[in-house]
């Protein structure tokens, strides 16, 4: 049986280590019309800072999934509608593909194993933050990027892929051919969405598009464009 995601074609992510644009709350961001909010980034983590991001967000009919980053914090509140942890299909360190989880396992005694999901990242910015933290190999083409969707789906049974460009604007036809390798699975996009225009172009080729510095640099009023984007690509 398909997850929730399957039905999403919009995701914002929030840092709770960063703050949003002035004058606006987490209520406007629950009220864009985006289907989920994923709470999570990649340094910067405490407790505090995502139970404080849960609580403001809570009250809104989204739901809400936490992603650990790089330090694996995560609080644990019935208002989550779960977590996605990130498996980084092409780090070059593999704590990022079971080490960490291991940790997390391990020191972490109250997962609810009936709400934690996995997301397959393929990452292909060299210049991001999660690819110098995970060693990522992003030396990738279209059938590279292919072949790591296709293992990730029929060998690994992942049900979310992620092409992740973290801060720049990927290459669709890359997007693409993930998307011509998968069967069923629900194939994430994220990277340098900032308008209508990007938000259609990759939601033609992706299942969901995800927004992240544009919520937090620019504010609820491009990110309701990029909903609008994502949704046309759709035909909704």
């Amino acid at each position: 049986m398909a997850g929730p995601w399957s039905e999403w074609d919009h995701v914002v992510k929030i840092d709770p280590d960063k703050t949003l644009v002035e004058g606006e709350t987490f209520a406007d961001v629950c009220r864009t019309g985006t289907d989920a909010i994923e709470i999570g980034g990649t340094t910067g983590m405490t407790e505090a800072k995502m139970e404080a991001v849960v609580e403001a967000c809570s009250e809104y009919d989204v739901p809400l999934y936490i992603e650990p980053g790089i330090e694996a914090t995560v609080v644990h509140s019935e208002q989550l509608a779960g977590y996605l942890i990130p498996i980084v299909f092409n780090a070059g360190d593999i704590s990022w593909v079971t080490g960490a989880h291991k940790e997390w396992v391990r020191l972490d005694g109250g997962i609810d194993w009936a709400r934690t999901d996995t997301e397959a990242y393929i990452v292909c910015n060299p210049d991001s933050s999660v690819a110098q933290y995970t060693g990522a190999d992003c030396d990738l083409d279209g059938g590279d990027v292919a072949a790591y969707a296709t293992i990730a789906e029929r060998m690994f049974g992942q049900e979310i892929i992620y092409v992740e460009y973290s801060g720049t604007y990927g290459d669709p036809a890359i997007v693409g051919a993930a998307q011509e390798a998968l069967a069923d699975a629900t194939l994430f996009y994220g990277g340098g969405i900032g308008d209508y225009d990007a938000a259609y172009e990759m939601g033609s080729r992706a299942n969901t598009v995800i927004v992240g510095d544009l919520v937090h640099d620019v504010g609820v009023e491009a990110v309701e464009e990029t909903v609008r984007g994502a949704k046309d690509a759709h035909g909704e």
